[in-house]
């Protein structure tokens, strides 16, 4: 009795051994097939030109901003995401020749989704940045679904932005992950790109592909030393509680970098005093600000802008009340507070500054219903009064709205 009961229980054993053997092998077959339809999102996709009629407005019903850039020329890019802020995302550009008064309908659409692919393939996260040049970037990422572990950094470039007919470049894969902020120009004239790998690694189905990136994941920062020829990798800081990190780098006055991230809990920023190769601890930042994009950037008089939501810098109530702040002193404290829309559902402020002075700003309202992606324009003086007086700067204008399964206005 006692031997059939040691057998039972070496059998019940190995059994059990089989069981785990048989599920760690096919947990690798699953990664191992999910690694491989992720290669699917290291085919360039390609740029379409003439996205008419196929991505008019009346097309689409879904609006989500990326980015705004401004051409020596002094025209106006915008770019937003179309199809959701899910697998089905998309980018559609279009462009202003009145500072932003009117705007054409698409003139380029990125959309790599296939019927031949065995899942979605979107584009999802990015920006445009005029260079120092004067050529217009769109960075853009391409993952499989939302985030497939890996993703992957893409930028196209436009030599003549300006043109009735502009020219983009064969898209170029720079590295994993995504970018979604404008890189910023150092002293030593160095350009700085963030990159976000995603700490959670991959989304949903493709949860733990990729493991092999893992030491790789955080808010990294990438720097070209030949105006974009080359991306090089320099260094990375990691934030407590990510959420897509977004973050953004800004210089000093005494040359350290100043990195602001996204995180649930709010803002956390890190300094490097060694141009990115190393970053201190992670802190919260003085700025309360939601779970939500903001947008800081060096002005030509020297000040910092910063675009948050809240008529407080201490202080916010969630995705409303967009305002605009000034620092005179690299970030320690801030000036104005000129609410640009008070609404509610308004979110993903990115812009620039235009050579006279002029402050532009693009952010989204309602992406599910009103899909309206708007602009603001408005000067240094304009946030300090906290309201406007310069004649020429206006308020909630329309960049574009989708039409799909509405009337048209």
């Amino acid at each position: 009795m006692r031997n059939l009961l040691r057998f039972s229980l070496v059998l019940l054993s190995l059994n059990f051994m089989i069981s785990i053997s048989s599920a760690e092998d096919e947990a690798v077959d699953r990664i191992q097939k999910l690694e491989k339809i992720a290669d699917y999102a290291l085919v360039p996709p390609t740029l379409n030109t003439s996205p008419l009629p196929e991505y008019d407005y009346d097309k689409l019903d879904y609006g989500m901003t990326i980015g705004i850039s401004r051409t020596p020329g002094g025209r106006i890019w915008a770019c937003w995401v179309a199809g959701g802020d899910s697998p089905a995302a998309f980018f559609v550009l279009a462009t202003s020749d009145d500072d932003g008064e009117t705007w054409s309908k698409p003139r380029l659409v990125l959309d790599s989704h296939s019927k031949d692919l065995p899942m979605e393939r979107s584009i999802l996260v990015g920006n445009l940045w005029t260079d120092p040049l004067g050529r217009l970037w769109l960075f853009f990422d391409q993952s499989m679904k939302m985030f497939d572990g890996r993703g992957g950094v893409w930028a196209t470039i436009c030599e003549n932005p300006d043109a009735e007919k502009p020219q983009w470049s064969e898209p170029k894969r720079i590295w994993h992950g995504v970018t979604l902020n404008k890189p910023t120009v150092l002293s030593n004239s160095e350009w700085m790109l963030p990159i976000s790998l995603d700490e959670r690694g991959g989304l949903h189905d493709f949860k733990g592909c990729f493991k092999e990136l893992d030491s790789l994941r955080g808010a990294n920062v990438f720097v070209s030393n030949n105006q974009g020829d080359t991306w090089t990798r320099r260094g990375m800081a990691n934030f407590p509680e990510p959420d897509w990190h977004e973050h953004m780098i800004v210089e000093r006055e005494d040359g350290s970098l100043w990195m602001l991230a996204r995180t649930r809990p709010g803002i956390m920023e890190s300094t490097s005093v060694d141009m990115g190769k190393t970053w201190s601890k992670p802190v919260p930042s003085k700025i309360k600000h939601p779970n939500a994009r903001f947008h800081i950037r060096r002005l030509d008089s020297g000040n910092l802008l910063l675009i948050k939501h809240g008529d407080q810098i201490d202080a916010h109530s969630g995705r409303v009340q967009l305002s605009a702040w000034l620092s005179e002193d690299d970030g320690n404290s801030w000036k104005g507070g000129l609410v640009l829309d008070e609404r509610k559902g308004i979110s993903y402020p990115d812009g620039f500054q235009a050579p006279e002075g002029k402050i532009y700003i693009s952010y989204d309202r309602n992406r599910a219903t009103d899909g309206e992606i708007l602009l603001a324009r408005f000067t240094e003086a304009d946030i300090l009064a906290k309201k406007l007086v310069e004649p020429n700067s206006k308020l909630k204008m329309l960049i574009s709205r989708p039409l799909a399964g509405r009337n048209s206005e």
